[in-house]
């Protein structure tokens, strides 16, 4: 697949950013973590703030420590109350993996229920207006999520490689959690866009816009077309990083 365009995932954990070195970056958008449980990132709001302030596009993911699907919905309904009043002009995703650090396991609930939580999710986020979507890694849509759900939503595969190797559809691609971008410090994830969210979102009038908003990006906003080598196998996650970084890019 042809990449449109290249951004980054936030959370709390990311610290200070400065958003304006991010988008001189090249990057054109970023994934804020609207939450977890029934909590707010604590950075959502400053992070949402301050990167639409510069021109860079902004969507959202909801980190799930649920394992029903009775909480699956209650965290849809709090991640509504979080990102309302604000535009989006990408899919706000279900975050579902694993994480020992805080005794989650929703996997351990099985195929069944993971995928019965993601729709429950994703439901509710399109009741409401919004362009919902699914973020795991692509052991987990293979094993733990139906292909019906897959196909329903839109998909952002984690899959920290060269090359993303999933059969499925899938509009978005995280490649490395280990990669460099001016004002944030540290690793950072990357993440590589497939799909044309930000006009078909505004087309059809989801995430706070109406269908009046215009297609085209506001100015200032800048949309790349970034071209990743197809020979590129590198095993270097560092080389890797550079290379889809430093890349061919064309406006």
């Amino acid at each position: 697949m042809e990449a449109l365009c290249k951004g980054l995932d936030l959370s709390k954990w990311n610290g200070n950013v400065d958003f304006n070195k991010v988008k001189q970056d090249g990057y054109s958008f970023v994934i804020l973590r609207a939450g977890y449980r029934q909590t707010q990132d604590p950075k959502f709001e400053q992070y949402y703030y301050d990167a639409t302030s510069v021109g860079l596009m902004v969507g959202a993911y909801w980190f799930t420590y649920a394992n029903t699907v009775a909480g699956a919905e209650n965290e849809a309904k709090a991640c509504i109350e979080y990102i309302r009043g604000k535009k989006f002009d990408y899919p706000i995703y279900y975050d579902l993996e694993d994480d020992p650090s805080q005794s989650s396991y929703p996997l351990k609930t099985g195929k069944a229920n993971c995928s019965a939580m993601v729709d429950v999710f994703c439901k509710t986020l399109q009741n409401a207006g919004y362009w919902a979507g699914l973020y795991t890694s692509k052991s987990v849509l293979e094993t733990h999520i139906t292909p019906e759900v897959a196909n329903k939503y839109a998909i952002w595969v984690a899959q920290w490689s060269n090359k993303c190797t999933y059969a499925g559809q899938y509009g978005m691609w995280q490649c490395t959690d280990r990669g460099v971008a001016s004002g944030i410090k540290g690793n950072v994830d990357i993440d590589v866009a497939y799909v044309n969210y930000p006009s078909l979102i505004r087309e059809k009038g989801l995430n706070g816009y109406s269908k009046s908003t215009p297609t085209t990006p506001a100015k200032g906003k800048t949309f790349y077309r970034v071209y990743i080598d197809k020979e590129f196998n590198t095993e270097d996650d560092a080389n890797m990083v550079a290379c889809l970084i430093n890349g061919k890019v064309r406006r």
